[in-house]
């Protein structure tokens, strides 16, 4: 009945696996662990983690190249033997003992997908990750009732689906930062049900700002290639919605005249202790921007 999938690339997965073990192993109906792991080049990290094949019901396999997690959750599901597949990260860690339990997939006929949620620690992390850890507190740590405001907004950290509906949903194969926008644009013009439920993991894997910030850049590029091949709505992240509201009353130009004046003060605020979100989104709409310029 259900197919745990876990893409990872040098990191030390063993804890994260053998947890959702143990709590699989309480319930009455079928389950397998996968994990692919993508051509992972520290000899430690695979050690530990070949330890998750000497578990029941549980595989690990490896990219003989680096692929990407797109690919790799691609191969997933396609050696998924069961009609529920639960999508983890490798940097999660459910948020209670009776994770497994709490999707009551037994009881879940009337449902597409079923999104648990995202965590993250109170406790501050090191300065260099703590614009990572503010973004997602602020903008992925969403109670069921704020995530209802748009049900199709999902982050695939932690995302339970019928592998049918993954199928139709999963239209890109290539790798990108940025396509769960696409991935919850494909559930919305598909029409699933989709069932909110609070049953989060905590996001451990925390970046750099540095790194984020250069993700972040990605994505923004991601959303606008996929607007030119008209794969997604040119108004569905909150960034587009932004341009959308400059170009009606013609402050494109002054907008970014004005952010280009600024840029290293925002990146020296982005890299502090006290990292500005509106700063932040600030600077993704004006590289939008440019983006759509050059397009």
């Amino acid at each position: 009945m259900l197919s745990i999938l876990i893409p990872t690339y040098n990191y030390d997965i063993f804890h994260l696996v053998e947890t959702i073990w143990n709590q699989c192993s309480k319930e009455s109906y079928p389950f397998e662990i996968i994990v692919v792991d993508d051509c992972s080049t520290k000899t430690e990290i695979l050690e530990q983690n070949n330890r998750i094949g000497r578990l029941t019901n549980c595989s690990i396999i490896s990219n003989k190249e680096n692929l990407g997690r797109t690919a790799s959750r691609n191969l997933l599901a396609s050696l998924a033997t069961h009609n529920w597949l639960l999508f983890l990260d490798a940097d999660v860690l459910p948020s209670s003992d009776n994770f497994i339990k709490n999707f009551r997939i037994e009881e879940s006929n009337d449902w597409d997908v079923i999104f648990g949620g995202i965590s993250y620690c109170n406790t501050a992390p090191k300065r260099e990750n703590i614009l990572r850890w503010v973004y997602g507190k602020a903008r992925e740590a969403k109670s069921v009732s704020e995530r209802l405001k748009d049900p199709f907004f999902i982050i695939s950290q932690n995302l339970l689906i019928r592998k049918e509906i993954f199928s139709k949903a999963n239209s890109i194969i290539k790798n990108a930062y940025g396509l769960d926008n696409l991935f919850s644009n494909n559930l919305k013009k598909l029409n699933v049900a989709i069932n909110h439920i609070n049953n989060p993991v905590y996001h451990l894997g925390l970046e750099s700002a540095s790194v984020f910030i250069k993700k972040s850049l990605e994505s923004v590029e991601t959303t606008v290639n996929l607007e030119a091949q008209n794969l997604m709505d040119s108004n569905l992240r909150p960034l587009q919605k932004s341009y959308l509201k400059l170009k009606k009353y013609y402050f494109v130009k002054p907008f970014s005249v004005l952010m280009n004046l600024t840029d290293k003060q925002i990146l020296n605020n982005l890299g502090s202790k006290r990292p500005s979100l509106f700063l932040f989104d600030l600077y993704r709409l004006n590289y939008y921007i440019k983006l759509k310029d050059d397009a």
